[in-house]
């Protein structure tokens, strides 16, 4: 197992936002760290809960559907907040299936307050992961359409996730082998493809 330089950034800007807001709002759940309103854990990100309660951050979730048992009930397009009232929001694996993600964005913007953060986690290689009844999957992001997209924010970060073999290698079966896409991993680094526009997707850092 290797450490991911897109690892090292999400832990880095997930943490900053933490010491730095007194509210996290986590669109979708998407950080997957609660297991009672959520569908699934993630379980590399198992040190956010601990450090949240440590800092006593408020950590709050928004989804589309109440299933989860959101603290809110609301469209990313369209969202129940008041301008200028967010420190922090994370919105990872969205923005792919809404249908009008620039309208998300702009929302993202509204309800975020002056210097405030916005963590994104958009797909471009990956495959079709839509739930039926659920949502569906319309989107994949270049790195020119979320520059265009987070124009309004007063800066904008950018890590690739995954270069362009461990991306292919992720889209076979074999992607299901975690040694095979260390070695895609592996291969990228050793041909300098890690900074390459052919990517797995990219975590966005924004600020307001």
């Amino acid at each position: 197992m290797f450490t991911r330089p897109w690892d090292i950034f999400f832990c880095e800007k997930i943490g900053h936002m933490l010491e730095e807001g007194s509210t996290l709002l986590d669109i979708g759940g998407s950080l997957r760290i609660d297991p009672s309103r959520n569908n699934r854990i993630e379980p590399k990100n198992a040190w956010i809960m601990p450090r949240i309660k440590e800092l006593g951050v408020l950590y709050r979730v928004l989804d589309y559907v109440d299933t989860y048992h959101p603290d809110v009930v609301g469209d990313v397009q369209n969202l129940p907040l008041p301008d200028d009232s967010q420190p922090a929001i994370v919105c990872n694996a969205v923005l792919e299936h809404v249908e009008n993600p620039l309208k998300a964005a702009m929302e993202l913007y509204r309800v975020l307050k002056p210097g405030g953060y916005c963590f994104l986690y958009v797909p471009f290689l990956y495959y079709y992961h839509a739930e039926q009844g659920y949502y569906g999957d319309y989107w994949r992001f270049t790195d020119d359409a979320i520059r265009s997209m987070c124009k309004p924010f007063s800066s904008i970060e950018l890590m690739p996730v995954r270069g362009p073999l461990e991306a292919l290698t992720r889209l076979t079966p074999l992607g299901r082998l975690s040694f095979m896409c260390d070695i895609g991993f592996l291969l990228d680094k050793a041909f300098n493809k890690l900074s390459s526009k052919q990517v797995g997707g990219y975590y966005v850092f924004l600020r307001k």
